[in-house]
């Protein structure tokens, strides 16, 4: 008889913690999507929470489980929820295999990492408030090597990310009012673009789905929670606190850059009131089949010659583009060169799905460039013999080389993997 090690007898054991639970959500008729199965039993939970909280008996039990505690503050308790929750969540985004996912508050970033498993192809992006939660959310998904897969952003969660709108499919994972969900409703893309989330006060809210079509928005209403409300201060470090564009006073005319600008070409106010519209019969379409049916197979459109070589044509523009702002001094032409590169982002945006181009990711980075570049501008305006102000330029200067050099690696692999593809 061979031996077992504690911790092969552990993973056994947990593996089989998990079947048991796995089975008893799909008896109970909550989880439905086979691909939901598959991406629990490969996504480790207990990777996801940090040794001090971690307690054996509650992994795999349909339990919330706790990640992070400030003692110094009460109301700072964060947990990951309950796995039928997670079912429910996932499930009610209706995830294709290349959605765009925008993740309201990180969970530590275990939804995230399932997420990424029914939609591999799409970009996910997280967007959390407190700096500790985001770092220990980095940590964990480092350990599974996904951190190259799923972006996190220290940043307000209710503000969404318009700059990279449309989203396919968008995630709040805490407690959020009626009125917070309406600049987020917008951010969807108007072909079926969801929204889920627990809309309501404090105490108890509803599970909600919203559906966007065109202009109008079409909500479900699902089964009552208690959710923690979503954190919304930003806890950020001084170095962090001047480059981010929300918290900078930069000139209107580079600010301008930023706002939300819908697919009509209309500057909207984030805070204008949505008509939601509530009804089941529209929704219940794109709710999962049951497990026991299985889909039919999807015949993928081929890659033409010409659309690759366009696609490679705009890349290889970028890449000229980006080296060219690496070496300019003067920052009123790298404004120009980041809006060169912009545009060519916005030619790409046709070819994404079909070529499963990371293009939300490059923008951020060509976003933080150009934050960079706003506050360099500033500072010119400054005392240059300025200790102080010479060494942020220095940093600034940096930091921006660094995002620079990231970017070029992520359009050198990209531009490498569209060449082999035949």
């Amino acid at each position: 008889m061979i031996k077992l090690d504690k911790d092969e007898s552990f993973k056994i054991s947990l593996k089989h913690k998990k079947k048991r639970l796995l089975d008893t959500l799909v008896v109970n008729q909550i989880l439905k999507d086979k691909r939901l199965i598959k991406a629990f039993m490969d996504i480790p939970l207990e990777k996801f929470i940090p040794g001090k909280f971690k307690k054996i008996v509650k992994l795999y039990e349909d339990v919330p489980n706790l990640f992070y505690y400030d003692e110094q503050n009460p109301r700072s308790y964060r947990t990951i929820s309950a796995p039928h929750m997670i079912t429910i969540m996932l499930q009610g985004l209706a995830l294709d295999t290349n959605d765009d996912l925008l993740i309201l508050g990180a969970k530590s970033g275990y939804i995230a990492a399932l997420a990424h498993k029914l939609a591999p192809k799409g970009e996910i992006v997280i967007l959390e408030a407190n700096s500790e939660i985001a770092k220990i959310t980095s940590e964990n998904l480092k350990k599974l090597n996904l951190d190259n897969k799923i972006t996190i952003n220290i940043k307000n969660p209710l503000n969404g990310m318009p700059e990279l709108s449309p989203w396919q499919k968008i995630l709040v994972t805490g407690a959020i009012e009626q009125t917070k969900i309406y600049p987020l409703l917008k951010q969807l893309d108007r072909e079926g673009g969801v929204l889920f989330a627990p809309i309501g006060q404090e105490f108890i809210q509803t599970y909600t789905q919203v559906l966007r079509q065109n202009d109008e928005f079409f909500g479900k209403q699902q089964l009552q929670v208690k959710f923690s409300p979503l954190i919304t201060q930003i806890e950020i470090d001084e170095l962090e606190l001047i480059t981010d564009l929300d918290a900078f006073e930069a000139s209107d005319k580079e600010r301008a850059k930023f706002k939300t600008k819908h697919d009509d070409g209309i500057l909207t106010p984030l805070n204008k009131k949505i008509e939601i519209k509530y009804t089941t019969s529209i929704l219940d379409k794109i709710t999962p089949e049951p497990i026991v049916k299985t889909k039919p197979i999807v015949k993928t459109k081929p890659i033409g010659v010409k659309e690759r070589e366009n696609v490679l044509s705009y890349l290889e523009d970028i890449v000229n583009n980006v080296l060219n702002l690496k070496k300019e001094g003067n920052i009123d032409k790298c404004f120009n060169i980041v809006d060169r590169i912009e545009n060519t982002f916005e030619k790409l945006k046709r070819y994404k799905r079909d070529f499963e181009i990371k293009i939300k990711r490059m923008q951020q980075i060509l976003n933080q460039i150009r934050s960079y570049n706003i506050i360099r501008k500033e500072l010119e305006n400054q005392n240059l013999t300025d200790a102080t102000v010479i060494e942020q330029k220095i940093k600034l200067l940096n930091n921006q080389i660094e995002e620079i050099n990231i970017l070029l690696s992520i359009l050198t692999k990209e531009m490498k993997r569209i060449e082999s593809i035949y």
